[in-house]
């Protein structure tokens, strides 16, 4: 009977430190600045449906017009959509276009080839997950609106 005890009191303990670093994490503030800077200069969009297009699917992270949801202030997933968002404006920002050397082929390659919008944000943000016709329509739009 005292070996039973035993293991529950050990569940117990470990339960308890996982709350406890879980509080803990949270006063790091890495990732709850959610500040986004001004808008400098966007591309010449070719068209609203491209702009629009381009919003749904790529401007939380590849743009200073983030929408930070509200898991956005929990760490560790404050974490890891901070390091997702800094690495995103740092490869490409619609909003600071000015700064990009990036061609309208590279962007179309990689959204044709289906690896943006990435799987891990589609699988929360089901509208960015475009269809066939959707993703055809923004890569016409953005290898019109980046040449």
């Amino acid at each position: 009977m005292q070996k039973k005890r035993s293991g529950w009191r050990t569940v117990l303990y470990v339960i308890a430190g996982a709350i406890i670093l879980f509080g803990l994490i949270q006063l790091i503030p890495f990732g709850k600045n959610h500040v986004n800077p001004p808008v400098v200069q966007e591309p010449n969009w070719d068209s609203p449906e491209t702009r629009s297009l381009a919003k749904t699917a790529c401007f939380d992270c590849h743009s200073n017009e983030t929408n930070y949801p509200w898991y956005a202030s929990v760490a560790p997933a404050s974490w890891l959509l901070q390091l997702d968002i800094d690495e995103g404006r740092r490869n490409m920002n619609f909003s600071d276009w000015g700064n990009y050397s990036l061609s309208a082929t590279e962007i179309a390659k990689v959204v044709q080839d289906g690896k943006m919008p990435p799987f891990q944000y589609t699988i929360i943000h089901k509208n960015a997950n475009l269809d066939q016709t959707q993703r055809d329509q923004l890569i016409q739009g953005l290898e019109a609106s980046l040449k």
